[in-house]
């Protein structure tokens, strides 16, 4: 087995083939969050066409990872991009914005998820971004916490359709 300090992880980018194998990482995440009765990516199960539209968008945008790790092992799935105009509106920052951030079930709770933070952290840093953003749904509030324990900070909610949203950010600037 190979320890968690061992683990090379990097990303691949996503491409439209792979639509399937990633709605099924966003379904299994769902079923998980749903064994701990918290509501929150339920749609996932069955997704309604605009959801697909939006990760359909995302990969043609180059936005779409999977989360690999030694001998190319797919462990998740992670949307990066450059702007959020659905949850944080224009900014005049220069920021990253974390989505859609899944590890799989196999992997979950072997602290890869703080791995993967860390790696887009150091390349946003090593990029000059000032922050980087994030949202996860109000009522996942293990999930809440785990991000602020990442250094994320609540700096605000955002309610759209389906939920509402925290808003956490982390700055990245060197003071």
């Amino acid at each position: 087995m190979t320890s968690l300090n061992s683990m090379n992880i990097h990303f691949k980018e996503i491409t439209l083939a792979d639509l399937p194998v990633v709605l099924n990482l966003f379904k299994s995440a769902a079923e998980r969050i749903a064994k701990k009765n918290i509501d929150h990516w339920q749609y996932w199960k069955n997704p309604p066409e605009k959801k697909v539209a939006w990760v359909k968008e995302g990969i043609s945008n180059h936005e779409f990872f999977f989360i690999l790790g030694n001998v190319n092992e797919r462990i998740g799935m992670v949307r990066i991009l450059e702007e959020d105009l659905m949850y944080w509106g224009e900014k005049n920052d220069k920021s990253k914005y974390i989505h859609s951030f899944v590890i799989s079930e196999a992997h979950n709770g072997k602290g890869l998820g703080s791995k993967v933070l860390q790696l887009i952290e150091s390349e946003a840093k090593e990029s000059h971004y000032e922050y980087l953003r994030l949202d996860c749904d109000a009522k996942n509030e293990g999930l809440c916490k785990y991000y602020e324990s990442q250094g994320f900070t609540k700096v605000g909610e955002k309610i759209v359709p389906l939920s509402t949203n925290n808003l956490y950010e982390k700055s990245l600037r060197e003071y």
